[in-house]
């Protein structure tokens, strides 16, 4: 079983940064989004951020949404839902959360120095009812799905980021309100050889999020994980 590193010693050793962005759906309706996070050892950190996106992690994770997450610098990213597609990646460094500390627990084991984060959808929304309520909302009164990497509008935002022969961890946790924006993505998976991720028993599509409630559980999913992706 791995130690269970505190998160004082995660922010130390790694540093986070994110692409925030606001979405002019109609008339008076923003939705605040981020499109995708960047963890990365300090010592290997380039000194202009925007060079992250372009190099090549040693893993990408998928998960639900981004939560809590939030900027450390200000952001003006505004941008119209039509043309989200043609939104430059602008990183600024980020508040990490708890979830995040997981992911660089699993980080610190495979001794990786960069990890992407991409999400099922870019809404900011820390409580998962209000979310599915809030994406479901979107989709079906503003035909607007594009608040997901994973859409058709998006293909060449994805292809960017989801870079080729890396392992792909699926960790979007067991909500079956997801299954729209899982049944997304996995159709934008197929290609992916290396896929990870710790499979709920019974179901086909359903993988454990990093931050179970109770602390055991938290060790246990860095531990299996840390094995599963030792593996070759």
């Amino acid at each position: 079983m791995a130690k269970f590193i505190p998160a004082e010693e995660l922010k130390s050793k790694f540093g986070v940064f994110g692409h925030f962005y606001s979405v002019l759906v109609a008339p008076k309706i923003v939705v605040e989004c981020r499109s995708v996070l960047e963890i990365v050892e300090r010592d290997h950190a380039p000194q202009k951020t925007a060079a992250l996106s372009s190099r090549k992690p040693n893993a990408v994770f998928i998960m639900m949404n981004p939560g809590s997450s939030r900027p450390l610098a200000e952001v003006n990213n505004r941008i119209h839902a039509k043309a989200i597609h043609e939104l430059p990646i602008s990183l600024v460094p980020t508040k990490p959360d708890t979830t995040q500390y997981q992911v660089m627990r699993v980080m610190h084991y495979c001794e990786w120095r960069h990890v992407r984060v991409l999400n099922l959808s870019d809404l900011r929304c820390p409580k998962s009812g209000v979310f599915f309520k809030q994406f479901k909302g979107l989709e079906e009164d503003h035909w607007f799905d594009a608040h997901s990497v994973f859409s058709d509008r998006r293909a060449d935002e994805l292809a960017l980021k989801l870079t080729s022969g890396i392992p792909v961890i699926r960790a979007w946790g067991v909500s079956p309100n997801l299954d729209p924006l899982i049944d997304r993505c996995i159709a934008k998976l197929i290609k992916t050889k290396l896929v990870r991720g710790l499979l709920k028993e019974g179901t086909t599509n359903k993988f454990l999020h990093p931050l179970p409630s109770l602390q055991s559980q938290k060790v246990e999913w860095v531990s299996r994980m840390v094995e599963q992706c030792r593996v070759k």
